[in-house]
């Protein structure tokens, strides 16, 4: 048979929870609009660009270049801290959201004791208990569950940015790396040909037919260039400590790159940007803007709950036998419930001040949301102004490395047979070795302008 006792103590619980949230006193959530244009700087919308890379793996097409990104998105300790915020946020959101139910607890005791005629009784006793729990009726604990949850996504977000600048932050460094090796590379030729040049000047010296000041010239800039492959050399060292600190571990000499011409123009793919600034929305700092956003509307909901009143219950339930036996058969039903309501009616202005900040803060991350945005645009829009040059400025460069080429080779060669002065050989030999930096910082340039569009677009869409 049911007992009514037991069903009236059943329904307090199940009342509790079922008044839980049943207001909200947040705003209605409108989004902002993107306060950017709907299409790039000199470039329109294309409906047909749907085939967006979507991930590093596939941008990245070097095979080498591509296990070490993926050595440091498993190893690289920044990474690892931003997995932890997720995880602590996660948790917190988990600890607000066990507010919204009452707590239980049960205890089982049993009394033994001795009569003065030498009797032995025995008692047994169950007790169940609702800790204090707070009714939601204006949503106060809800609103503070939702600010949670977007503070644990926004968290998320920033994880996911985080993957996305470390991709990229390895991928120019590697690329770093390559640049310096062709530096030097150019600075070891230069040191060979300066000296080469300086034997002959000295040779022409002992012959008569130089003078003492094109071997100091000579040999000035061989130690120029000797000073330069030190330097490089360093360099590259600490390009290669850079690179091994973003990966979290030492990279394997096999994984690391030769020379930046060697490799290959596809190295990197160029991702397609001819869709809407909307993809904007899909950046993860865009989103963790918003999430920002949305937690602190949720926080104005529960700066309006603390002007009502806040209603707590605590109630316990048991049963008492004097026999283990038949403890919970026979025995009698006990229990109590004790409700305590709290009025908010002199707080010296201190909840009115809880909500005016709360309305600031929602403005200012409201600002900071459409920051973010444009922020977003302008990297995407410098990305694309710089990609529309760097062809034209790339052939540019290598025609002038060319020509710079063929008259350092016509100049030496009239200098070796004595029909040329040193001064022009010297000229030459400096405009081919700039020319041929400025070459290889292009090509570097090329490279990384291919990772910044893709991180600028969000990591590609999805």
């Amino acid at each position: 048979m049911f007992h009514h006792k037991n069903f009236f103590r059943l329904s307090v619980v199940s009342l509790s929870m079922l008044l839980a949230g049943c207001i909200s006193l947040d705003p209605d959530y409108q989004r902002p609009a993107a306060p950017v244009p709907k299409t790039w700087p000199s470039q329109g919308a294309n409906a047909d660009a749907k085939a967006v890379l979507t991930d590093w793996q596939h941008v990245l097409a070097d095979p080498r270049l591509n296990q070490v990104v993926q050595r440091a998105v498993v190893s690289n300790r920044d990474l690892q801290e931003s997995i932890a915020d997720i995880e602590a946020a996660r948790a917190l959101y988990g600890e607000e959201r066990a507010s919204l139910f009452p707590t239980v607890d049960a205890e089982l005791t049993q009394t033994r004791a001795r009569s003065s005629s030498g009797a032995i009784s025995s008692s047994a006793e169950a007790d169940g208990a609702v800790s204090s729990f707070e009714l939601d009726l204006f949503g106060r604990n809800r609103s503070l569950a939702r600010a949670a949850k977007e503070t644990w996504l926004a968290s998320e977000a920033t994880a996911q940015n985080t993957r996305i600048t470390l991709v990229s932050e390895t991928t120019t460094a590697w690329i770093t790396l390559a640049a310096d090796n062709s530096n030097l590379a150019l600075a070891q030729q230069t040191m060979a040909s300066a000296a080469d040049t300086l034997r002959i000047t000295q040779l022409q010296l002992n012959e008569g037919t130089a003078a003492a000041g094109d071997v100091s010239s000579a040999m000035s800039t061989y130690q120029q260039a000797r000073a330069t492959v030190a330097s490089d050399k360093t360099q590259v060292a600490q390009d290669i400590n850079a690179l091994n600190l973003l990966v979290g571990d030492t990279v394997p000499a096999n994984l690391l790159p030769g020379t930046i011409e060697s490799l290959s123009p596809q190295a990197i793919a160029i991702v397609p940007a001819g869709v809407s600034s909307d993809v904007l929305l899909r950046r993860p700092d865009v989103i963790e803007a918003e999430h920002n956003l949305k937690s602190e509307n949720a926080d104005i909901g529960a700066a309006r709950a603390n002007f009502f009143p806040t209603i707590s219950l605590t109630g316990s339930a048991g049963v008492g036998s004097s026999s283990l036996s038949n403890l919970f058969s026979h025995g009698a039903n006990v229990w109590s419930f004790a409700p305590s309501i709290t009025l908010p009616l002199f707080t010296g202005g201190s909840n009115l001040a809880q909500l005016h900040y709360a309305e600031a803060e929602k403005k200012g991350l409201i600002a900071a949301y459409e920051k973010a945005i444009q922020t977003a645009f302008e990297d995407v829009a410098n990305a694309l102004a710089r990609r529309s040059t760097l062809n034209e400025q790339m052939d540019a460069q290598v025609q002038a490395v060319a020509a710079a080429q063929r008259s350092y080779d016509l100049a030496r060669r009239s200098y070796e047979v004595g029909t040329g002065d040193y001064l022009t050989v010297l000229t030459d030999q400096r405009t081919l070795w700039s020319s041929q930096l400025n070459l290889v910082a292009l090509q570097q340039t090329d490279f990384e302008n291919r990772i910044t569009l893709w991180e600028s677009l969000g990591g590609g869409l999805k």
